[in-house]
């Protein structure tokens, strides 16, 4: 998955446990959402899903060295986002994220670590291996839920986990024979997986506090450390339309991804969230005739297949505890 939209969604977006409030952002209530409020939702998350898709291929068709891309796609993207914020929160959203501490410097360090890693992967690796492997991020969330806050691992997840590390070595398997995908390239792409899921795991300890202008931050601060090894200037000049469009797409999908999931369940956000996995690697090959090759379509199919159903079966769940009759309390007995 596209790294910008990532950071608003929690990146998979799935929940790493049946309780888990699953997105960075997300506002938990209690109370029945109506049939307008979903709907809402649904429209507004399949927006910023269908905004992130093109990330990938804007890193393809920018002619630049890695260091480049991240650099104008962070400063871009986090410069519009900063504006936002501060319209929106001004500076006492900033004063707060400040306030959080170590759990805060966490997800800030490991939201702007994964912006290099994202764009170096899809340098050196095909953008179908690079997004699969992204999507498994749900299932490291679930690991680091339970070592760092203790948290049980369902059963659920366990039958992911398995189904996903399969078709993630079904991946890996063929790097070595499809042509533009390499195995350290994949090695990055698991990174950034990692690190999505530790930064979503560090924000679960900061749910009173809204991370959003965290983002800004983690964008531009790694665009900073990457200038020394840019060279800015040079697609400015025959390329500046695509830099900034790369930035824009990546806005537009950060601000819908955080907007929309208010409206809807962890799972219904995981399940539209899936369509960027399927729909990025096809765009690529559609624009630039970038062929996945058979293994990394098959391991795909194993990962999305897995996670869909694993989120489908989470739905289902919340559904039925929602729909379950409550019991009565009769009058106190004399």
């Amino acid at each position: 998955m596209a790294a910008g939209g990532l950071a608003a969604k929690g990146v998979a977006g799935a929940a790493p446990g049946e309780g888990s409030r699953g997105l960075y952002f997300r506002r938990e209530t209690t109370q029945s959402l109506g049939m307008n409020d979903q709907a809402k939702g649904l429209l507004i998350t399949a927006i910023g899903v269908l905004f992130v898709v093109p990330d990938s291929l804007f890193i393809r068709l920018i002619e630049a060295t890695a260091p480049t891309i991240t650099f104008w796609r962070g400063l871009t993207s986090g410069s519009f986002i900063l504006l936002g914020v501060l319209a929106v929160m001004g500076p006492s959203g900033f004063r707060a994220v400040l306030r959080t501490g170590v759990p805060g410097l966490i997800y800030t360090v490991l939201i702007a670590a994964t912006a290099p890693g994202f764009v170096l992967a899809v340098k050196w690796t095909s953008v179908a291996n690079v997004v699969f492997i992204i999507a498994s991020m749900p299932v490291f969330a679930a690991i680091f839920s339970r070592i760092f806050l203790g948290e049980p691992i369902s059963t659920r997840m366990v039958l992911t986990m398995s189904g996903v590390f399969a078709g993630l070595g079904i991946i890996a398997w063929g790097s070595g024979e499809t042509e533009g995908a390499s195995w350290q390239g994949d090695l990055v792409a698991l990174g950034v997986s990692a690190s999505f899921a530790g930064a979503m795991t560090a924000a679960r300890q900061l749910r009173a506090t809204s991370m959003i202008p965290a983002i800004p931050l983690a964008y531009i601060g790694a665009s900073l450390v990457i200038w020394p090894f840019a060279d800015p200037v040079a697609p400015v000049a025959a390329q500046w339309h695509l830099l900034l469009a790369h930035g824009a797409f990546i806005t537009v999908s950060t601000c819908l991804l955080t907007l929309g999931p208010r409206y809807i369940g962890s799972a219904e956000v995981a399940l539209l969230i899936l369509l960027e996995s399927v729909l990025a690697p096809l765009l690529v090959w559609a624009v630039i005739g970038e062929d996945p090759g058979p293994w990394a379509l098959a391991g795909g199919v194993v990962v999305i297949g897995v996670l869909f159903a694993s989120n489908l079966w989470a739905l289902r769940a919340r559904r039925r505890m929602r729909n379950a009759p409550q019991p009565r309390v009769g009058p106190p007995v004399a």
